[in-house]
């Protein structure tokens, strides 16, 4: 039997809905190698020295303080690299858009009959840089996208379309048992 009346147990479930925000990625590019191998060692070795620290057995417990130093220089510098390379980075936003709003958007981008015999569903063209855009919660025009589109290497290209394209499919939700 329903009601007109909303229960107070899905009047909180309701306020916590409304209250969820677009589902948000980001993106970041480095353009220094050197940073970003360092980082990547840096993480490497902080793995490795708190791995070493917890395998310890209670016949190694003379050496504990010697891998305890360990661990934490290697994690003082995964926290200098990392701001390193933080003050190098750009960190671009990308949110979820409304479902409504991504179908007009795909809609006013219809694939050519030669994009859909080659499998494309939009016009890739103008879609991608229009969706990078409007997902953009950095304000990044059109014509800003499309020139990153066309002049960044293929693999930065595509990670850049993959972030813009990618939150928009990502899921927040758990089938859980129930």
């Amino acid at each position: 039997m329903t009601t007109s009346k909303t229960s107070p147990a899905w009047a909180t479930v309701a306020k916590r809905l409304d209250a969820l925000k677009p589902a948000v990625a980001r993106f970041t590019i480095c353009d220094d190698t050197e940073l970003r191998a360092r980082l990547n060692e840096a993480k490497t070795a902080a793995d490795d020295a708190e791995a070493a620290l917890k395998s310890l057995g209670a016949g190694d417990e003379p050496a504990r303080p010697m891998f305890e130093l360990r661990a934490k220089e290697a994690a003082g510098d995964l926290t200098e690299a990392q701001k390193a390379f933080d003050r190098a980075a750009i960190v671009l936003r990308f949110q979820a858009l409304p479902r409504q709003e991504l179908e007009a958007l795909q809609s006013a981008h219809p694939a050519s009959e030669k994009e859909e015999e080659a499998g494309e569903e939009y016009a890739m063209d103008t879609f991608a840089p229009a969706l990078i855009s409007a997902a953009s919660l950095d304000g990044m025009p059109v014509e800003y996208a499309r020139q990153c589109l066309d002049t960044w290497s293929a693999a930065d290209a595509q990670a850049l379309w993959r972030a813009a394209w990618g939150i928009q499919h990502q899921s927040r939700t758990d089938l859980g048992k129930g």
